[in-house]
């Protein structure tokens, strides 16, 4: 682990005179020569902007089901990588230590530097995917477009979980190199969205339209945390934007714990999961996932049209696939997604 920052030669900038700005995210941070940005880990120097995101907390193989992405190869394996830095600041962020360095004495430099040709190696050495993970892949994004821009047929399909918080020019800039998206969709309003994590609402509602539009799987997760977003009314409105993105766009729900800064509200109860996942349903959500809380049903994807089961999965990984070329076996409708050909 290196005990400080590595900073490389960044893209997503522009100038104007003597003013540079980022264009990676909303913010549009403007810098003097030596300034860091609100993300701490993108830093102006003389005419260029450099980043400290060629670098990783973790670097590791798990099931495709952890990111979570349930509707695109179930079974892989992935290897996880976690650059360090955030657009967000979340009161309940669980490696605030590496998220939040630069923004508090409770977060740490704990990262190593990498590069795409070590990513691509890495991912065929295990026959894996990369993800971009824990921390925001978006200020990753010269890493992941290296990996993407990479030739040769090694080069692995990138998966971000990530908070959709990006320019509407980087957003697109990375479309093609993203395979897939698990997208935090926080709150359903903007107050209750810059009260969670100090940022506006509308950018990530606009990103996630235009990577829809632009062929990248989606899939969208919400913590349900008691006195922010568990009214009726705020999980009706959850639901409808999500259904905005299509009626079988999968929404995972997750059991908010207390951590960091937001340890007074309690756990979510099992019961308040079961009614955010009747009320989704009721908006007409055809894949509404609950990872733990609600045993193996709440993580079971059900045919639409016949309402049979079609994947069983344990926690974090696959238990059964039954899917035919992407299509039910009992009925042959499809299940949107991206699959793997399944020899059954």
């Amino acid at each position: 682990m290196t005990s400080s920052p590595e900073w490389r030669p960044a893209r997503f900038y522009r100038t104007d005179g003597a003013r540079l700005t980022c264009t990676l995210c909303p913010f549009a941070c403007a810098l003097a020569d030596g300034d860091r940005g609100r993300c701490h880990v993108r830093q102006r120097r003389g005419d260029t902007m450099e980043t400290a995101t060629y670098a990783t907390s973790v670097l590791h193989a798990q099931p495709i089901e952890r990111k979570p992405l349930y509707h695109v190869h179930p079974g892989k394996t992935v290897l996880t990588v976690a650059a360090p830095g955030c657009t967000f600041a979340c009161t309940y962020c669980q490696n605030f230590s590496v998220s939040q360095y630069g923004r508090t004495n409770e977060a740490s430099w704990t990262a190593r530097p990498i590069t795409a040709r070590e990513l691509v190696a890495a991912c065929a050495e295990k026959g894996a995917l990369l993800a971009f993970s824990y921390t925001e892949p978006i200020l990753a994004a010269e890493l992941t477009l290296d990996v993407a821009e990479l030739r040769g047929d090694a080069r692995p399909s990138i998966l971000w979980k990530t908070n959709g918080f990006v320019s509407p020019g980087a957003a697109r800039l990375v479309a093609p190199a993203l395979l897939a998206a698990n997208v935090d969709l926080k709150t359903p309003a903007d107050a209750s969205h810059r009260k969670l994590t100090a940022a506006p609402l509308a950018p990530v509602l606009e990103a996630l339209s235009i990577w829809k539009e632009c062929g990248v799987w989606l899939e969208i997760s919400t913590p349900l945390i008691p006195g922010l977003n568990t009214d009726d009314a705020s999980l009706r409105a959850l639901a409808a934007l999500v259904f905005s993105f299509g009626a079988e766009t999968p929404w995972h729900l997750v059991r908010f714990h207390p951590d960091y800064r937001l340890q007074d509200a309690p756990p979510t109860h099992p019961d308040l999961l079961r009614r955010a996942v009747d009320i989704a349903r009721n908006v007409g959500l055809a894949h509404v996932y609950i990872e733990r809380a609600l045993g193996e049903e709440g993580r079971n994807t059900h045919c639409a049209g016949c309402g049979q089961a079609v994947i069983r999965r344990d926690v974090w990984a696959l238990a059964e696939n039954d899917l035919v070329h992407g299509k039910c076996p009992h009925c042959s409708q499809a299940i949107p997604g991206r699959w793997d050909e399944v020899p059954t």
